[in-house]
């Protein structure tokens, strides 16, 4: 007798619905919208084009220093802590040597890391590659959001329209900040004061403010 192998049927693949008129054409709005500086009063904190390089980055979260009020910026990255002025974008506290235990976010439950420099004492929510998110709004009708239509390469859009789907022309009431298409995403927001926006990727921190750095005109704006 000649025994037939008998092969298990192909399963047939299911693809994903083709895009929409209306999806395809909010995409292809977001893929023209060029890179744009952020509008009044925003003004970006570091000089260069993608804020200061933070090799190993792994997530960002913000505080307050006691003393003069000004947001700060906590990196957390493979090499240590590093905690910035979201004002003035001073490098003003530094740790490399840490605990293995409070290293990374990711060790305990609330995605948390040790406050260090004028924060010392407390901790500071981490948001970035374990998890974790920043503000998207404020108070006073900013949005920021992060969109990726053609990924994986984010894009940050920041917009005082209420969000998408931006009925507008770009540039006059939603902007194209910034483009990670060189390195990985991590974590965008504002800071709870509103103040601040942050972008964290793998290897860099961008900060734009709407302070102006005078301790004096800082206090009014509060």
């Amino acid at each position: 007798m000649k025994w037939i192998k008998r092969t298990a049927p192909m399963e047939q693949s299911v693809s994903e619905p083709g895009l929409s008129a209306y999806q395809r054409a909010l995409r292809d709005r977001l893929l023209a919208a060029p890179v744009v500086p952020a509008p009044a009063p925003w003004r970006p904190v570091f000089e260069y084009a993608y804020g200061v390089p933070v090799g190993g980055l792994l997530g960002i979260g913000f505080a307050a220093h006691p003393d003069s009020g000004h947001d700060l910026v906590m990196a957390v990255s493979h090499d240590g802590h590093g905690l910035f002025d979201a004002v003035t974008g001073e490098k003003i506290a530094r740790d490399r040597d840490l605990d293995p235990e409070d290293s990374t976010p990711d060790a305990v439950a609330d995605l948390t890391c040790p406050g260090l420099g004028p924060i010392t004492g407390s901790r500071v929510r981490i948001a970035g590659l374990f998890g974790g998110g920043l503000h998207t709004t404020t108070g006073d009708g900013w949005t920021l959001e992060v969109v990726a239509p053609a990924w994986p390469n984010d894009r940050v859009l920041l917009s005082s329209d209420g969000g998408l789907p931006h009925a507008g022309p770009h540039g006059e009431k939603w902007w194209h900040i910034f483009h990670s298409n060189y390195s990985t995403f991590r974590a965008a927001g504002f800071s709870p004061s509103g103040q601040t926006i942050a972008v964290a990727t793998s290897s860099d921190l961008s900060l734009w403010t709407r302070r102006s750095g005078d301790s004096h005109s800082d206090a009014a704006q509060v």
